[in-house]
């Protein structure tokens, strides 16, 4: 597979893992979304609030790149996050509708890269300040991996609260090489 490929899969693993959360997620009373269960944004909503900020600042940074890409214009409207901790919204319903409009930025934007836009150097700063650059490839690698890490955290908390996320390997959605070579009409 190659690394667009790749990173085209990983954008639709982090749509449908959104969607299986936030459903998850809905199961549950306020009181338990808010609960603070010790993670590292406290509460299941502190963590999906953090995966907001954290996309939308990625997504405001990658607007940078020359390539321009249409599907980044929607990231331009949105406020840049004051810290990584940023409370977007308590209301789960806001913050599904948010956390949509983002994963189709991001499945848009996924669809428009070309292979060479992954070896342009981004340059950027850390929310603290620091600077870097970074092979665009390589960032979006990161990007895809963070909102990995932060939604197992968030599986876990659901757990926690009682609610069943159900699979979420990224298996499901790979080919199955057997489907894929299959005569038409044989299955």
């Amino acid at each position: 597979m190659s690394e667009l490929s790749h990173l085209r899969l990983m954008a639709g693993y982090n749509t449908w893992m959104n969607q299986k959360l936030y459903d998850a997620a809905a199961t549950l009373p306020p009181g338990e979304l808010a609960a603070d269960r010790g993670a590292f944004f406290g509460s299941l909503l502190g963590t999906l609030n953090h995966l907001v900020a954290a996309d939308t600042i990625w997504l405001r940074r990658f607007t940078a790149h020359p390539a321009r890409f249409d599907a980044l214009e929607a990231a331009l409207a949105l406020a840049q996050p004051g810290a990584l901790n940023a409370v977007y919204s308590d209301d789960l319903a806001t913050l599904t509708r948010h956390r949509r409009m983002l994963d189709g930025v991001i499945s848009a934007f996924a669809a428009e890269l070309a292979d060479r836009d992954l070896e342009h150097v981004l340059h950027y700063a850390s929310t603290k300040g620091v600077a870097s650059q970074k092979r665009f490839g390589d960032v979006l690698l990161h990007f895809f991996n963070h909102q990995t890490h932060h939604r197992g955290q968030a599986s876990t908390l659901l757990s926690q609260a009682g609610a069943d996320l159900g699979v979420t390997d990224l298996l499901m959605l790979i080919e199955n090489v057997a489907d894929r070579d299959a005569p038409p009409g044989s299955s």
